[in-house]
């Protein structure tokens, strides 16, 4: 079987990367861009960063920020229609997942009109057509929806949320700028750094997993656990390295997939809301736990790359231990909860069944069923 690797044409990475953004535009012709952010990275002023050198370049834009932190449906639909009606030709988008997702789906849909709707678009889509011409900018440090090919939207009708898989959605360009991310609260640092961490390992660990994958994963893990305390207390030379950890673990993990921990967070989001790092950070140790009789040496490898000591004298059961309790103290260490005091036993049933349904279940090294999956929720139940 081949191996495809899928990554930007181009990236930007370091401090003031956001001043290629006006000679990108220029080079490639734009002549009306569609701006995608949301709500609050506008009232803090974070939009304006890049708006404020689109002004002074005079280069014409609409500004898109009807966006959910979970995006929905509805969301894509609108900015269909607000891209239509200012008759764009190109997209940037500002902001963690919750942008990038949304701007993605309009790029696609755009480009691909026979898919208007975008839950047509759910799993791998079938598309013909290159996306609107995107600029992906980032401003957390854990969704890496710049270089991945992959989209999340919500179904609020049905409570739920489907991933689609697309290699024509990869926005060309990724501007990678720490300063872009200086803002974010400690919270939101925290839990989007564990959703990094939880791309590299789930993509270190999934079935798909090979050489080149693993080179950029073992590497992101090694960034998250050295950078992601300091990030959280606001460092910069912190945030930069968190900056990278999760773009080179979206290198990784966008190409051979993910595993359960996502399938299960992605529910806990559609469901009660929750935030989609936390998510992920509450249920990786938790699975990795699961996970472990079907990994080989691989925890050994997590281990170290986390920074523990000694691995090389440890028994496989030792490592794997080692490996799980490194995880679990990063994330405690970064005020992440243990607990989700929403989830109930009444809702496991629909719970263990979406999450069977979401696609980056197959990839998980353990096949897993219905039952398994009700006890790994009932883990984090209060």
């Amino acid at each position: 079987m081949a191996n495809r690797i899928i990554l930007n044409t181009v990236s930007f990475h370091g401090k003031g990367a956001i001043n290629e953004i006006v000679s990108i535009a220029k080079t490639a012709g734009f002549k009306h861009i569609f701006v995608c952010s949301d709500p609050d990275l506008i009232r803090f002023g974070i939009t304006a960063k890049i708006t404020d050198l689109l002004d002074n370049a005079g280069l014409p834009y609409t500004v898109y920020s009807g966006i959910k932190p979970n995006p929905t449906v509805e969301n894509v639909k609108e900015g269909v229609e607000a891209f239509k009606a200012c008759d764009a030709d190109s997209i940037i988008a500002i902001g963690g997942g919750s942008s990038m997702d949304t701007a993605k789906a309009i790029g696609i849909i755009i480009t691909n009109p026979e898919f208007s709707d975008v839950r047509s678009l759910e799993g791998v889509a079938p598309t013909k057509n290159q996306a609107v011409p995107t600029i992906a900018v980032p401003t957390t440090a854990g969704t890496a929806a710049e270089v991945t090919i992959n989209y999340v939207i919500t179904d609020t009708e049905k409570e739920r949320k489907f991933v689609c898989v697309d290699e024509h959605d990869i926005p060309a360009w990724a501007i990678v700028d720490p300063d872009m991310m200086s803002s974010m609260p400690k919270g939101l640092t925290a839990s989007t750094g564990m959703d990094a961490l939880t791309h590299a390992i789930e993509g270190y660990t999934t079935k798909a997993a090979w050489e080149m994958t693993d080179m950029f994963h073992l590497e992101a893990i090694k960034l998250i656990s050295r950078h992601l305390r300091g990030a959280v207390e606001n460092k910069p030379e912190d945030r930069e390295g968190m900056a990278l950890a999760q773009y080179v673990a979206g290198m990784g993990f966008s190409n051979v997939g993910l595993g359960i921990a996502h399938s299960i967070a992605h529910t806990l989001g559609a469901h009660y809301d929750t935030p989609h790092g936390v998510a992920c950070a509450m249920m990786l140790p938790i699975v990795m736990e699961y996970n472990q009789e079907f990994t080989g040496e691989r925890f050994r490898e997590i281990a170290r790359a986390m920074g523990v000591e000694g691995v090389d004298s440890m028994s496989q059961a030792e490592y794997r231990k080692a490996a799980i309790d490194a995880v679990k103290k990063l994330s405690a260490d970064v005020g992440i909860p243990a607990v989700n005091e929403k989830v109930k036993e009444e809702d496991l049933d629909v719970l263990a069944a979406d999450a069977y349904a979401d696609a980056c279940r197959p990839g998980n090294p353990r096949d897993t069923n219905i039952e398994d999956l009700k006890v790994l929720y009932r883990k984090i139940m209060a």
